[in-house]
């Protein structure tokens, strides 16, 4: 990948942002797993997944941006004093003005292999973004913008996301999406899959898991396998596919035929959700350092599992010494090749 190093900002994010509500685990206060019903302490933290991987690629150095709406309330003033100590780019942040709210995502620990969400979503504050909050001049000063799937799931935020990407394409700025397929958000599966393909077509950087793959290929051409749905996008316009398969681990396919794969390094898991917004953050970071496929992947996954042994998914993102102090003791544990061979 090559990009306009005279750009302001490495990344500019679109999508959810949410408040998470994880089970106390701190200090003296520790709720350990059980039912959601039994929880009475919990830990507020800034939540959703493009939110997450922008303070993650920050924390390693990166200059992101996030296109957004918040709740007009004390909790869109706790998202933006985050974004703001964190180093993302805040001034195209809005705030609704009809009453909606930000997502509330309680968190269920049920043990190290089950976790759940129990979100409450209605009237998303995220989901009001429109078209008139989007800016070429904003998109043009970053060198990729960084699609979630989740924001295609309803108007306005929909054709807010289409015009971003329409514009990305006509000022030469990289398309990176990541499916982000959350079920409570759509209606159907063939909705998502019309709007995830229209986004898919044109990105230069696919992110999903297998069935997010699956999903978004559903009306155009069936169920493939990774080689047979990175041979489909990269006829498009994708440049690398990342397909991933939980504790299987995950795989890169890069145009010109180059597969590479990598397993998850072990950890004690606190909760089974997470992963993927630190897995994203160290990838991207890796290909923004021109670093070779495999370095990637081995830090993304990296950064992956210490995310899934964390109580949250946002405070405890590393940054790169903490992620490479960790590659260095889990191969000290489990030898060089832990997760390559």
């Amino acid at each position: 990948m090559k990009f306009d190093e005279k750009r302001e900002f490495d990344i500019i994010f679109i999508g959810r942002i949410t408040i998470d509500f994880n089970p106390a685990y701190a200090n003296d206060i520790k709720e350990e797993f059980k039912p959601l019903k039994n929880v009475h302490y919990f830990e507020k933290f800034v939540g959703g997944s493009p939110a997450n991987t922008a303070i993650g690629v920050t924390k390693h150095g990166l200059k992101a941006g996030f296109i957004s709406k918040v709740s007009d309330d004390q909790f869109g003033d706790f998202v933006i004093d985050y974004f703001n100590e964190n180093h993302v780019d805040t001034t195209h942040i809005t705030r609704c003005t009809a009453g909606e709210k930000l997502g509330l995502t309680f968190t269920e620990m049920l043990s190290s292999d089950e976790s759940r969400i129990l979100m409450y979503r209605n009237c998303a504050a995220d989901l009001q973004l429109g078209v008139e909050d989007i800016s070429e001049a904003y998109i043009k000063s970053a060198k990729a913008l960084f699609v979630s799937g989740t924001a295609l799931a309803e108007s306005p935020s929909r054709e807010a996301v289409l015009k971003a990407v329409l514009f990305a394409k006509k000022v030469q700025t990289t398309i990176i999406f990541d499916i982000d397929y959350r079920s409570y958000n759509w209606k159907n599966d063939d909705e998502t899959s019309i709007y995830y393909s229209m986004v898919a077509k044109e990105a230069d950087i696919i992110i999903g898991s297998r069935e997010e793959f699956d999903l978004t290929e559903k009306l155009i051409c069936g169920k493939k396998n990774d080689l047979q749905s990175a041979a489909y996008w990269q006829a498009h316009n994708a440049k690398i596919l990342v397909i991933k398969h939980g504790r299987q681990g995950s795989s890169a396919y890069v145009r010109g035929g180059e597969h590479y794969k990598i397993k998850p390094f072990p950890v004690n898991a606190r909760k089974s959700f997470g992963g993927g917004d630190g897995y994203n953050a160290g990838f991207l970071y890796g290909l923004f350092q021109g670093w070779n496929m495999m370095d990637c992947l081995e830090f993304g996954s990296a950064e992956a599992s210490m995310m899934v042994r964390s109580n949250n998914c946002s405070d405890d993102l590393p940054d790169y010494e903490g992620v490479k102090n960790f590659i260095k003791q889990e191969k000290a544990l489990y030898g060089e090749m832990v997760v390559r061979a």
